[in-house]
């Protein structure tokens, strides 16, 4: 009798895991938010795909440029807009969510629609009038703009069966790119040139070319710079697909690495992708060639890292799932969700990205709102707002988030990062040793800087050397043990005297700490990169940082937050669900 209680206790209780899971209605959706899945046999299939899939390499404790940023931002049709009420609203909207970005498309027809030179509209009025307004509301809103820059006027082209299709001579397009640049010098920055050019019809109704495109890129990049040197551009998003075999789609992977090998990488600043969900939710970590998911980006970004490009930053010009109503009479083409789960898979899209991601930067919500009532759009059910500017539950989910205050999260972190807030009098330093070329100094003692992070270990990265200052650091209230303390017991860092073990990260040896290690050995000579190990092993979630110095000199470069690697919790809760599945069918064949 034992022998056959203990032979049916094992799928007795994997079937009672299993039970928990289907009648507990927070585990489900606490499984629903992992896997990005609804159905139960999906789910599993997703925690097998993770478990079993191949590891990505993305490089993320890697110096990256431009994604310390307000990471908020929407797309807007502000270009179809005809009253000025409404462009204030909508900007007044777009505040008060709390993004700070919004991409505008400038379509090329619009501003020199008639001929070469001539910037009109089709009234005959000075065609810039509208986007100068756009501009300057963004600039009194506090939102930066990132301009897409695309679809030439007919007169460039003799072939306009398709009206994305490029122009006949790419300089008539570097032309534009130098005006619309030069005209907006420091007040617009960010540029991206072109959109999805590796499918139909935005590459107009031809095969996708990469070798085209990246010739395009190239004349475009280098007319920008010239007309404004600090403008920074954004390579085009690709469409996640395989590509189709009459050539008018080329798979995304596919071009971009083609893009690298024709010689991209020098043409550029920021990539851009496109990160839709569609079917499965932002917890749907499977990354698959034939798989378009929220992972997506993972594989961009792989394919930036084997071409040696893991410097830059990826930004999400599109993101968003669609809330298509049951009644649609089309297909569901984009995938389905309700309101309020398009609320909830966008904030904890956000989230995901921001905790796992560090080489992410703006993600644009695609899209904030349609000028016009379209019901019979599939792209109309994205908006946040339905045209009359009432908010829908995805608008109130965005404004809840990025209105909270900025946390500093798992990565490498430039000092100008828009979570660390510095108080008294701090200088702005440049220096082609500093990482990314810039740092900041203390200018008086007192001046100080806090901060709020989250993971379990932190490195500031500083410059040492005679004269470098000193300073107090403090976590959580507490003085780290991997700093010596003061008469006074206050744990400080003097970037006079450094450890020589503390290396950079990015020498791969770590900063290995040894307390016997002497930190009074007398001034070293200028060093850059020391990566100063401030906190380990905490435990995971938020702590609280503050750096006061006590002399002029004290300097950041930058500063690594850490993570443990293992998410200990959700293997095991995989590994259990697993096993009750398993269970469950050896028991239900053992009945049998």
């Amino acid at each position: 009798m034992r022998k056959r209680v203990l032979a049916v206790a094992p799928p007795l209780l994997a079937l009672v895991l299993l039970s928990i899971v289907l009648f507990n209605g927070g585990l489900s959706q606490w499984l629903e938010d992992w896997t990005g899945e609804t159905e139960l046999k999906q789910q599993l299939v997703a925690m097998y795909s993770e478990v079993s899939q191949r590891r990505i390499d993305t490089l993320d404790l890697t110096p990256i440029a431009h994604t310390g940023v307000n990471p908020y931002g929407v797309n807007v049709f502000l270009e179809q807009e005809v009253e000025d009420w409404k462009l204030q609203r909508s900007m007044e909207m777009i505040r008060d969510s709390g993004a700070r970005w919004i991409r505008l498309h400038v379509p090329w027809a619009d501003l020199e629609g008639p001929g070469k030179g001539k910037y009109l509209n089709q009234r005959g009025e000075d065609s810039w009038v509208k986007y100068d307004r756009i501009v300057e509301l963004a600039r009194e809103y506090g939102i930066n703009v990132l301009a897409r820059l695309d679809d030439p006027p007919d007169w460039t082209r003799a072939d306009n069966s398709v009206h994305n299709r490029p122009p006949d001579d790419f300089n008539d397009f570097g032309d534009f790119v130098a005006a619309f640049v030069g005209r907006y010098r420091g007040r617009v920055q960010y540029y991206q040139i072109w959109n999805e050019p590796n499918v139909y019809p935005e590459w107009g109704n031809q095969p996708a070319d990469a070798a085209s495109y990246v010739r395009l890129l190239k004349i475009a990049y280098t007319r920008a710079k010239d007309a404004d040197p600090e403008s920074v551009i954004l390579a085009a998003p690709l469409a996640p697909t395989l590509g189709t075999p009459d050539g008018l789609n080329q798979g995304d992977l596919a071009f971009l690495q083609e893009m690298y090998e024709i010689g991209a990488r020098d043409y550029f600043d920021v990539m851009s992708v496109n990160a839709y969900g569609l079917w499965t939710g932002p917890g749907d970590r499977r990354v698959e060639e034939e798989r378009t998911n929220f992972s997506r980006p993972l594989l961009i970004r792989e394919i930036m890292v084997r071409n040696g490009d893991a410097s830059k930053a990826v930004w999400a010009t599109e993101m968003g799932w669609n809330a298509l109503p049951p009644n649609f009479p089309g297909e569901a083409t984009h995938g389905r969700v309700s309101l309020e789960r398009q609320a909830g898979y966008t904030a904890a899209a956000y989230r995901r990205a921001q905790d796992e991601w560090p080489w992410m930067g703006v993600i644009f919500y695609w899209h904030f709102r349609m000028v016009r009532d379209e019901p019979d759009q599939v792209v109309y059910y994205y908006r946040m707002a339905e045209p009359d500017f009432t908010p829908l539950p995805v608008y109130q989910a965005f404004r809840l988030l990025a209105n909270q205050a900025p946390v500093l999260p798992y990565g490498y972190h430039q000092e100008d990062h828009r979570a660390l807030s510095y108080q008294g009098e701090w200088t702005g330093r440049q220096d082609p040793r500093a990482v990314q070329g810039s740092y900041a100094e203390a200018a008086a003692p007192e001046a100080s800087l806090t901060f709020t992070f989250r993971g379990s270990g932190l490195r500031l990265i500083v410059p040492g050397g005679a004269g470098r200052g000193r300073a107090y650091v403090s976590i959580d209230g507490s003085p780290p043990p991997t700093l010596p303390r003061d008469s006074q017991g206050r744990a400080y860092l003097d970037l006079a005297h450094l450890n020589p073990n503390w290396t950079s990260p990015a020498s791969g040896r770590g900063a290995n700490y040894n307390q016997a290690d002497s930190l009074d050995s007398g001034p070293l000579e200028p060093r850059w990169g020391a990566s100063v190990p401030l906190a380990s092993r905490l435990p995971s979630g938020e702590h609280q940082v503050k750096i006061v110095a006590a002399s002029p000199g004290f300097s950041v470069d930058a500063l690594v937050v850490e993570r443990d690697e293992h998410d200990w919790g959700r293997l095991s809760a995989g590994v259990a669900l697993l096993l009750a599945s398993l269970g469950v069918l050896v028991w239900a064949y053992r009945r049998q």
